[in-house]
C-alpha cells in the first residue's frame, strides 16, 4: 500500500510542523496542557506522532530517505554541537556506574534470549521452533547482534548463523517495533527521572553538577546570536560531519583490504566511524575558542537536529505490525523484560541514577543513533555519555550476540 504523502520534501515540512506544534503547546500556560506535558514528555510526542502518521499510511518510513539523511548527516552534526562545550573532567567524574549499568544491560540481553525461548517453548513450542536456515533461534541471534551492538553486528550474526531471508525479514520487524517501544518508555522515564531516583535511593549529584556547569557556562557566554554566529555553528557541526564522512570513506576500505578480520569488531562499518570521528571532533573543539559558540545557542541547534532524527525514527515504526507476528513479539517482550529486570535490580543494588539505567540500556538496544537521544532527554550536555557507551556496544556486540546465539540454539525445541 502506497502512503498518502510520498514526496520527502512534503514529509520533511510535515515533520518540522509537528515538532513546532509540540514545542509551542509545551510552552503554553494553559493549566490542562501544562498538566498533560507534566505526564507526557515532549520528546516522546516527537517520536510517537510521526509513528501514528506512518502506521495509518499518511507517510511511509520505509520508502522515505529522511531517516538516512538524519542519521548520517544531522546526527553527527548534532553530536559535534553537543560536545563542543562539554567538560570532559566532569564526564570522567561520573564514575563507574554508567559502565556497570551498560554491562548489566548486555548481560540481560545475553541470558534473556535463551530464557525467552525456554519460557515460550514450555507452552507454545511452535513459536520458537523451525529447522534449517529459517529456525527461529537463528533469527533471534540477529536481534542479539542488533541489541548489544548495532546494524553491523546484526548483519554479522546473519552470516555467522546462516540465517534464512524468510525468518530474517520477520525478525527485523520484531526488532524495530520492540526496541522503539522501549525507546518510548525510556523517554517517558526521563521526564520523571527524579521520582525514579528517589525510589532507587540514587545519588544523582554528579549528573546535576554537569548540568549546572553547562548552564553556568551558557549564561556566562550567552549573547544574541548574529548571522556570523549561526554560520559559525553550522560550519562547526557540518564541517566536522564532512570530515567524518571523508575520513570514514578512507578508513573503511583500508581496513577491509589490510585487516579484514576487524570486521568482527564492527570496524568496517562506515556509520561507526562517522559517529566516532564526529564525536572526537566535537570533543577536540571543546578545548578551543569554538566552545564559546555555546553562548550563541550551539546545543540548541544541536537539539533541533536531534529532534529531527527522533521524528524520522518514529516515522519508521508501524504500531500495527505487532499483529503480524504476535508469537515472535511475545518472545521479544519476555526477552526485553529480562533485560529490564536485571537493569533495575542492579540499579537498585548500586543506587545508580535512572540516567545511567536508561542510557546503559539504550546504548545496547538502540546504539549510536538513539543513545544520545535518551541521554539528551536528561540534558543536552549528557549526550556524549550515550555516544561513548554506544561505541562500546559496537565493540562487544559480536561477541555477546554469538554467545547468545549459541545459548539459544542449545535450548531451542
Amino acid at each position: 500500500m502506497h502512503a498518502l504523502i510520498q514526496n520527502d520534501a512534503v514529509v520533511l515540512g510535515l515533520l518540522i510542523v509537528i515538532l513546532a506544534l509540540i514545542f509551542i503547546t509545551e510552552a503554553s500556560v494553559n493549566p490542562y496542557i501544562k498538566k498533560f506535558y507534566s505526564v507526557v514528555p515532549a520528546l516522546l510526542l516527537c517520536y510517537f506522532i510521526p509513528s501514528l502518521f506512518n502506521s495509518f499510511g499518511i507517510i511511509s518510513g520505509d520508502s522515505s530517505h529522511l531517516y538516512f539523511v538524519a542519521s548520517r548527516y544531522l546526527l553527527p552534526a548534532s553530536l559535534v554541537l553537543f560536545t563542543l562545550s562539554i567538560d570532559m573532567k566532569a564526564i570522567v567524574h561520573l564514575g563507574p556506574k554508567a559502565l556497570i549499568m551498560f554491562l548489566a544491560g548486555s548481560f540481560g540481553i545475553i541470558i534473556g534470549g535463551p530464557l525467552a525461548i525456554l519460557i515460550v517453548s514450555s507452552f507454545a513450542p511452535g513459536i520458537v521452533g523451525g529447522h534449517g536456515p529459517n529456525a527461529v533461534w537463528r533469527g533471534l541471534a540477529t536481534v542479539a547482534g542488533s541489541w548489544i551492538g548495532g546494524g553491523a553486528n546484526q548483519t554479522a550474526m546473519k552470516e555467522v548463523f546462516h540465517v534464512g531471508d524468510q525468518i530474517f525479514s520477520a525478525i527485523i520487524t520484531v526488532d524495530v517495533i520492540t526496541s522503539n517501544v522501549w525507546l518510548a518508555v525510556l523517554l517517558y522515564g526521563a521526564g520523571i527521572s527524579k521520582r525514579i531516583d528517589t525510589w532507587f535511593g540514587a545519588d544523582a549529584s554528579a549528573i546535576e553538577e554537569i548540568k549546572n556547569k553547562v548552564e553556568k557556562f551558557r549564561k556566562k557566554t550567552a549573547h544574541i546570536p548574529s548571522l556570523k554566529d549561526f554560520i559559525s555553528i553550522m560550519a562547526a557541526g557540518f564541517g566536522v560531519t564532512a570530515l567524518a564522512h571523508w575520513a570514514a570513506g578512507e578508513i573503511v576500505p583500508w581496513i577491509k583490504q589490510t585487516a579484514p578480520f576487524l570486521k568482527q569488531y564492527s570496524l568496517t562499518s562506515t556509520f561507526f566511524w562517522i559517529v566516532v570521528i564526529a564525536t572526537t571532533g566535537g570533543l577536540t573543539l571543546s578545548f578551543t575558542k569554538a566552545r564559546n559558540l555555546e553562548g550563541a545557542g550551539a546545543s540548541m541547534y544541536g537539539s533541533f537536529l536531534l529532534y529531527m532524527l527522533v521524528a524520522t525514527i518514529g516515522m519508521k515504526m508501524d504500531i500495527l505490525a505487532i499483529l503480524d507476528n504476535p508469537g515472535l513479539f511475545l518472545v521479544a517482550a519476555i526477552w526485553m523484560l529480562v533485560h529490564i529486570s536485571i537493569l533495575l535490580t542492579v540499579a537498585k543494588l548500586i543506587r545508580a541514577p535512572f540516567f545511567f539505567t536508561a542510557v546503559g540500556s539504550q546504548a545496547n538496544i538502540g546504539g549510536a543513533a538513539s543513545a544520545p537521544i535518551v541521554a539528551s532527554a536528561f540534558h543536552p550536555a549528557l549526550a556524549p555519555v550515550g555516544v561513548l557507551l554506544a561505541v562500546l556496544g559496537y565493540a562487544l556486540g559480536t561477541y555477546g550476540a554469538w554467545l547468545t546465539g549459541i545459548l539459544m540454539q542449545a535450548v531451542a525445541p
